[in-house]
């Protein structure tokens, strides 16, 4: 992994896009390091990356479809639920593991925090490209897995691309400021645990929204992933559009996250180092 450049002193303004375009070779490092890092000593190595996730949507696909016989309400498609079930898993999978680890970030790093003068921002952005990476392999798999059973979204799939970002400032934006707090109060790693097993249930992926009394279809609104799954689900499933209109408390939500985790982080950026 490359050195990062000395500084005097962390760079101002915490998720400052200037000082990670800066830092660019050393964010690569960090991703290529974890990365290696899962797969080292083994002896298929990367191979892993590939093998781990098809077998996740084989057995998804194929036995919920062939073996269980699981059917979407109001279909009779025999993979519909497979699919349906992928569609909300493999983005939830990818909000928790960069909720999660943006929340331990700061306590995993301290060593070089305390060690190395480099942009703080830098931390989340690598863990966010990890993350990412990851997802990529196995959603890129989930694809080719639809392009094989002849149920590729069409142009549809397109509309994933502003709709992951849109995921990527929710989920990072919770997850840093969640993250600082993390360093002060230590209850609060433990709390988030508790919340996201909870909130897996209330966000409509095993099962659907349909099957459940209208009164509590409107408590599902209020969770801010059912609209984000269910556009996934749409497309991936469908092959629609998803409504953007659905979306756009969402995208404020997401932008005043991110926001507020930056004033935090730059707020307490010196003493989050001391805590440490």
């Amino acid at each position: 992994m490359p050195a990062p450049r000395p500084l005097a002193a962390a760079v101002p303004g915490g998720l400052a896009l200037r000082a990670v375009w800066q830092y660019r070779g050393f964010v690569a490092g960090l991703v290529r390091r974890e990365f290696a890092a899962r797969y080292l000593q083994s002896a298929l190595g990367a191979l892993w990356a590939l093998l781990t996730p098809l077998a996740m949507i084989a057995i998804y696909t194929l036995v919920f479809a062939n073996v269980m016989g699981a059917r979407l309400p109001g279909s009779d498609d025999r993979f519909a639920y497979s699919i349906y079930l992928c569609a909300g898993l493999l983005p939830w999978t990818y909000f928790s593991e960069v909720l999660l680890r943006a929340l331990n970030v700061f306590r995993e790093h301290a060593p070089l925090l305390k060690k190395v003068s480099f942009p703080r921002s830098v931390l989340p952005v690598a863990l966010l490209c990890s993350a990412t990476l990851n997802f990529a392999i196995i959603f890129g798999l989930f694809l080719l897995l639809l392009v094989a059973l002849g149920r590729f979204p069409g142009w549809a799939v397109l509309a994933l691309l502003p709709l992951l970002a849109l995921q990527q400032a929710f989920a990072l934006g919770l997850g840093v400021l969640l993250g600082v707090l993390n360093v002060f109060f230590r209850d609060v790693g433990q709390l988030v645990g508790v919340v996201l097993q909870f909130w897996f249930w209330l966000t409509p992926i095993v099962y659907s929204a349909t099957v459940l009394p209208a009164r509590a279809r409107g408590w599902l609104d209020w969770n801010p992933l059912t609209a984000l799954v269910d556009a996934y689900q749409r497309i991936l499933l469908n092959g629609t559009w998803p409504s953007w209109s659905a979306l756009r408390w969402h995208a404020l939500a997401a932008l005043a996250l991110c926001a507020l985790a930056a004033f935090a982080f730059s707020r307490l950026e010196g003493e989050l180092v001391d805590e440490l």
